[in-house]
């Protein structure tokens, strides 16, 4: 997933807005550098999940987020 799907899928999906999104990317591409060169190669290899994959692993997030909240 591309960071402009991520963003999109973020806010129709968690109604997170777009900007958070991109912010957050950014920051992590900062941090995280060998991650996303070999996430870049991924994607131009064509290793992408489905709308729906994605959509089922933010919901999974979201709701590990909120029980981790609870405690």
């Amino acid at each position: 997933m591309t960071k402009e799907e991520c963003m999109e899928a973020l806010s129709k999906h968690a109604d997170i807005k777009p900007v958070i999104t991109s912010t957050v990317w950014n920051e992590l591409e900062k941090e995280n550098k060998e991650f996303f060169e070999a996430y870049a190669q991924s994607q131009g290899k064509g290793d992408r999940i489905s709308e729906e994959e994605t959509s089922q692993m933010i919901q999974k997030l979201i709701s590990d987020s909120s029980k981790d909240s609870d405690d």
